[in-house]
């Protein structure tokens, strides 16, 4: 599938940018041009001005190499924000000679396995759980794009629920950048976003590097600057290691 996609030009590397569930590339407008480095981002399937079609995690991956191609994009860094981040390490996956991949807090879905909250106990997870699907059941009502087929679908997929096992296998140079802010949510929901932080640090795989940073998940657009900062520092540590 041919994607929609805007090259940002730049010298240097070139960074493959790959935004989050709902997004768009137009996520990346800010922080592209602060980039060492040419980068390229995409709308995924399904998501701004691409086409639609079924979410198929490897025809999501042929999408991407097609543009990486299309693009002339040689072994690119791949930089994902949220869903975007997983898809990161699934290129990884596929190409081991990937330089770099980054995840922008993508790691797994706020409605994780259970077991995934740490020091919460088991009645307060089921809890919490259920008013948060509750919440995105409700939002689920009033998006027209990505579908609603496409939204049930990776609501219930194993890579978005929990994407540390794919991160594990990722022989490439990972980075996850780990957001330590909470979206807002009601106050009764703190708890439960804070187990799920702090299952991410009990069970992160000892082949990501981790950097935290004071943001929410939306750290792509609230700290741009930053973010950027911390993509050129990791990827500059591989091309001259």
């Amino acid at each position: 599938m041919r994607l929609a996609a805007t090259d940002f030009g730049g010298d240097g590397p070139s960074h493959l940018l790959l935004h989050g569930l709902g997004g768009g590339r137009s996520a990346w407008e800010t922080l592209a041009p602060q980039l060492n480095g040419r980068a390229v981002a995409v709308d995924l399937r399904g998501h701004g001005e691409s086409p639609d079609g079924a979410w198929d995690w490897e025809a999501v991956l042929d999408d991407l190499d097609e543009s990486a191609v299309h693009f002339g994009l040689d072994e690119p860094v791949v930089v994902g924000q949220s869903l975007g981040g997983v898809l990161a390490g699934l290129w990884a996956l596929r190409h081991p000679s990937c330089p770099a991949a980054i995840s922008l807090d993508g790691h797994r879905s706020a409605t994780t396995h259970p077991a995934n909250y740490a020091g919460l106990p088991a009645e307060e997870v089921a809890d919490g759980l259920a008013k948060l699907n509750a919440i995105f059941d409700a939002q689920l009502e009033t998006i027209t794009r990505p579908s609603h087929e496409m939204l049930s679908v990776l609501r219930t997929s194993p890579e978005l629920l929990d994407a540390l096992p794919i991160f594990a296998q990722v022989t490439s140079p990972f980075l996850l950048v780990l957001a330590t802010r909470n979206l807002p949510v009601p106050p009764d929901l703190v708890p439960l976003f804070d187990a799920h932080r702090a299952g991410l640090r009990r069970d992160m795989p000892k082949n990501v590097q981790v950097h935290e940073i004071d943001a929410t998940h939306g750290l792509v657009n609230e700290q741009p600057a930053e973010v950027a900062a911390i993509i050129n520092h990791f990827v500059s540590s591989r091309f001259n290691a």
